[in-house]
């Protein structure tokens, strides 16, 4: 049968239409008519010829040939290409990524009204293409996970296109890179969200992340623990199955979990100057390090500097999970300190601490005097063994050199230490200038490391393979703190760090709370907050006095029970 001219053959492929004249493809649209050949129902066989608008495909039909010649657009040599790199956010430009970590989900921050992105492994054996109308670039989680994988150890080259409000110019910026480290990230990262604030609390859970797609879910929750706060989570060995939550108020104690089961327990003996906090594990999963601290917070009139928390006093303590039992650790050195932030070293054989002399009284009335407090990095042996521990050792003077170290955490390999490093004081997340440091325990060599920016980093850990760092900054708003992830090869050498993705890449935009202490679990954890209720109607274990002969000194007795307004309590009690 003869088919007009003007018209396409049902059977013709519809790549054949797209060709120079790409003003066609609409005119075949619009006057889209075909001979169809008929046959009607009774006996009689005729033919006949019927015209026929196809009003239902319609739609679709354009859509395919407005992706077609909308694909070729951006594929050909008609763009213009422009010499600089395209802005986008978060900045995930030639960062260095897990091949695990969930698709980098980003905003083109570019004018234009149609987005194309390609992106495409090293080897040039897999490609991801993503249109979009409105600049948010989201990867198919399935393609995205295949293309990392074949990108490991090499790197992901994404090239960025658009056509401009204007005009009907397509426009291609420079590409830039993903580069996918051969090492994995553990899967998993549990954090406190809190929203900003200096006392009061309404809304605190601690959640486990799932950092190789989106899913979120809940630890625990203080709505269901009678409005409690809830803080300082800490695993053993980056494992699901072992690690501790503290809750403070009527539900208070430490919740120890283990193997799925929680155990409610007080960690509060005479000699301690408040609750224990801060909490370390060591390696061995026996002993868990606290430091136990009566902190005050006070509050300037310069709005460049809204808040100063300091310790008024504190201590540390060894707590044996075996015998349940606490033990002070002391020094036979005069000298009055304050001790805190412990950390065990890779094998257990050295405990690492901050201490700052106790020679500034009343920081409280004069916050000049409170800048001059000022902590330092020491260590003291420990035997496993026995619980023995020896003289504490100097290990970095920050004191001498006008700078105060906070947050120590040894690397899983007992080469490295990174510490935040301020100006004074013993809590840096309100202090711009708190940075990343990073120690050489080999080599004594101490450097800035260079994923530091003008806001604050802290609040730092290394993952179970110690290939990766995580960090919490400010750098996105100077307000709230975010989960940074950094590449960390064996000389020390670091990648550009990277946001934790997110399926909506304007979340950071539009949240509040402050993602913090992010801490890398190996595996996802089981309990939820109905097993924490539960537990919290039990009775606490009460720990009990390792040595019998401990006791507070009388000076640091006298600052534990100091107050400075009827019915002040101490933030951590």
């Amino acid at each position: 049968m003869p088919i007009l001219p003007s018209v396409r053959h049902p059977h013709m492929p519809l790549w054949m239409l797209v060709g120079k004249n790409k003003c066609q493809l609409f005119d075949y649209y619009f006057n889209f008519t075909a001979q169809i050949p008929f046959r009607h129902n009774d006996k009689e066989s005729m033919t006949g010829i019927i015209n026929i608008k196809y009003k239902v495909i319609q739609p679709v039909f354009l859509v395919i040939l407005l992706l077609l010649a909308g694909c070729e657009a951006m594929t050909n040599e008609n763009f213009q290409k422009i010499n600089s790199l395209p802005v986008i956010e978060p900045d995930y430009i030639n960062v260095t990524i897990p091949p695990n970590i969930a698709p980098l989900n980003f905003i083109v921050r570019e004018n234009g009204r149609r987005f194309f992105v390609v992106a495409e492994s090293e080897k040039g054996d897999y490609k991801i293409k993503i249109r979009s109308g409105n600049g948010k670039i989201c990867f198919p989680m399935k393609k995205w996970r295949k293309l990392t994988r074949n990108s490991m150890g090499g790197r992901i080259t994404v090239r960025i296109f658009l056509s401009g409000e204007q005009d009907k110019i397509t426009k291609e910026y420079q590409p830039f890179s993903f580069y996918v480290a051969p090492e994995p990230v553990d899967s998993y990262l549990a954090y406190r969200l809190i929203y900003p604030g200096y006392y009061c609390w309404s809304n605190l859970r601690i959640v486990q992340r799932c950092v190789e797609n989106f899913s979120e879910k809940s630890i625990i929750e203080n709505q269901v623990l009678d409005m409690n706060c809830i803080n300082c989570h800490s695993f053993c060995n980056n494992r699901p199955d072992r690690f501790m939550v503290h809750v403070r108020g009527s539900k208070g104690g430490t919740y120890v979990v283990s193997d799925g089961k929680i155990e409610r327990k007080d960690l509060k003996i005479d000699p301690m100057p408040g609750s224990a906090t801060y909490p370390s594990w060591h390696p061995s999963g026996k002993y868990i390090a606290f430091s136990s601290n009566q902190v005050r917070q006070t509050f300037y009139a310069n709005p460049s500097k809204s808040i100063e928390v300091f310790d008024l006093v504190s201590d540390l303590i060894i707590y044996n999970m075996e015998k349940n039992s606490i033990t002070m650790v002391r020094d036979d050195d005069t000298t009055k300190y304050l001790e805190t932030f412990p950390c065990w070293s890779d094998d257990g054989r050295y405990l690492y601490f901050c201490r700052a002399p106790q020679n500034v009284e009343e920081p409280w009335r004069d916050p000049e005097k409170m800048e001059l407090i000022k902590y330092s990095l020491v260590r003291v042996p420990f035997n496993p063994e026995t619980g023995v521990y020896g003289k504490t050792e100097m290990v970095y003077d920050a004191a001498a050199e006008g700078k105060s170290v906070s947050f120590p955490r040894v690397s899983p390999d007992g080469n490295f230490i990174v510490f935040t490093l301020a100006a004074h004081g013993t809590f840096p997340i309100w202090h711009r200038e708190a940075d990343l440091y990073i120690l050489n325990l080999q080599t004594g060599e101490l450097k800035k490391m260079d994923i530091n920016s003008e806001e604050t980093e802290s609040w730092h850990e290394w993952s179970s393979n110690g290939r990766w760092l995580v960090f919490s900054s400010k750098r996105l708003d100077g307000r709230s703190s975010r989960p940074f992830y950094v590449y960390f090869d064996s000389r020390g050498n670091t990648g550009k760090p990277f946001v934790l993705p997110q399926k909506d890449p304007e979340r950071y935009i539009t949240m509040l709370e402050s993602f913090n202490l992010p801490q890398p679990v190996n595996g996802k954890i089981k309990v939820d907050p109905r097993d924490f209720v539960v537990s919290s109607k039990s009775q606490s274990v009460r720990a009990i006095a390792e040595n019998l002969a401990d006791s507070l000194p009388e000076w640091k007795k006298e600052r534990a029970e100091m107050k400075r307004n009827p019915g002040e309590r101490p933030i951590h009690e």
